[in-house]
């Protein structure tokens, strides 16, 4: 069997090219500092206070990169602690770190079931790395231990539904590559994937494509000796184990079953989530965060006119003008697709978000009182903060 340590040593994953950091930096989910803001501190972190970070099993630097370079464009203090098993995942990442500039990190080769080895954490990445330990709830109990007091998780694990065809296929080439190396593997793998009829449920799902990415994304899903995923209803079981409670998903309008049936009044909201991923069914990523059970710190949220909000993979005043013509907003994921529909009032409050001013000063500008504003900015917040389009956060404050 090819273990764990020797697959990433193989094909460090996901594959990057050092020297594209010059022209891209890849965004995402966890690992936002505006996201982290948003949902772990209710929008009102103090970013003149030194971040201390843990990248746990950091892979090739998505997450890390990510993290460092929104810090350092923003000016704010950071320590970041990168970990991961694998040393070829860690000279890639070293080297886009180099490539950008970023200072302040910290590398180490090791595991994440010895975080707290390495401090106490404001704040933990830990993306798709859990669900290929030998045990994963001894994964969240490590992490849970290395987090400082008013800390949080952010987190991305493995879905069952949209990877509907995935698990047969490991299991099958688990059992027929047994004893080849790592490259004797994926070129087997790959003759019988092309082979597959368009009826395989692997070669039906088109929500799927790592494995037309890289050789190193090949392999990672199909031919990987340690993996298993986690419905709504596993994940949440896990996190209570191990002394978390899930603060969201990252992308909350996936998993609210109202968007997409009628609710009964009485049903919890576990098994209203763990519904709408079933009735989703492309939901390949559980991508969220998550704070110690006894943390009751809410999301961020308009009802506190002194939060700033951000937007997210949209301009402000290209969104204004479409919501004051009327026209729908549209959303497209491979998860899912909507158009969203926006008061046309509200285009001048959505035109006055920069990132700076709060929305009590975005009311004042617009000459609205409370109610007013609050009848405008309401369903703003609940579509756009629930798609990911808006965020809440201190980051770009004025001191």
């Amino acid at each position: 069997m090819v273990t764990v340590q020797q697959q990433y040593e193989a094909f460090p994953y996901p594959e990057r090219d050092p020297k594209d950091e010059a022209k891209r930096l890849i965004m995402g989910s966890p690992s936002h500092p505006l996201e982290m803001d948003h949902f772990l501190w209710g929008g009102r972190r103090d970013w003149s206070k030194p971040l201390r970070a843990l990248v746990a099993g950091g892979g090739t630097g998505d997450g890390l990169i990510q993290l460092a370079q929104v810090l350092t464009s923003a000016g704010k203090p950071f320590e970041i602690t990168y970990v991961d098993l694998s040393k070829a995942s860690r000279a890639v990442a070293k080297a886009r770190a180099k490539a950008r500039g970023l200072k302040g990190i910290s590398f180490h080769t090791g595991s994440l079931l010895n975080a707290s080895d390495y401090g106490q954490f404001d704040y933990i990445d830990c993306c798709g790395v859990l669900h290929h330990l030998p045990d994963p709830a001894a994964g969240f109990a490590a992490l849970r231990a290395a987090l400082a007091p008013g800390g949080g998780l952010g987190f991305m694990v493995y879905a069952p539904y949209g990877r509907s065809g995935v698990y047969p296929l490991q299991e099958a080439f688990g059992a027929l590559f047994d004893g080849l190396p790592p490259q004797g593997r994926l070129d087997a793998a790959k003759s019988i994937v092309e082979a597959l009829p368009d009826g395989h449920p692997f070669k039906a799902n088109i929500n799927l494509g790592d494995h037309h990415a890289s050789d190193a994304g090949f392999y990672d899903l199909l031919l990987h000796g340690q993996d298993r995923s986690y419905s709504v209803s596993e994940l949440l079981d896990v996190l209570d184990q191990t002394g978390w409670r899930l603060q969201s998903f990252a992308t909350p309008a996936l998993y609210d079953l109202a968007r997409m049936t009628d609710r009964p009044d009485t049903m919890r909201d576990a098994v209203a989530m763990a519904i709408a991923e079933k009735l989703r069914g492309t939901i390949r990523v559980q991508v969220g965060y998550a704070l110690p059970a006894d943390d009751k710190t809410p999301i961020a949220n308009g009802r506190k006119r002194t939060v700033i909000p951000h937007l997210r993979g949209v301009q402000p005043k290209a969104l204004a003008q479409a919501v004051a013509q009327g026209k729908p907003i549209p959303v497209r994921m491979k998860e899912a697709q909507a158009n969203l529909r926006l008061p046309k009032r509200a285009a001048p409050l959505i035109a006055a978000i920069d990132g700076r001013r709060d929305l009590s000063q975005i009311a004042q500008a617009a000459g609205l009182d409370t109610l007013a504003f609050g009848a405008l900015w309401t369903p703003v917040e609940k579509e756009l903060c629930d798609w990911g389009l808006m965020l809440y956060s201190d980051l770009g404050k004025r001191v």
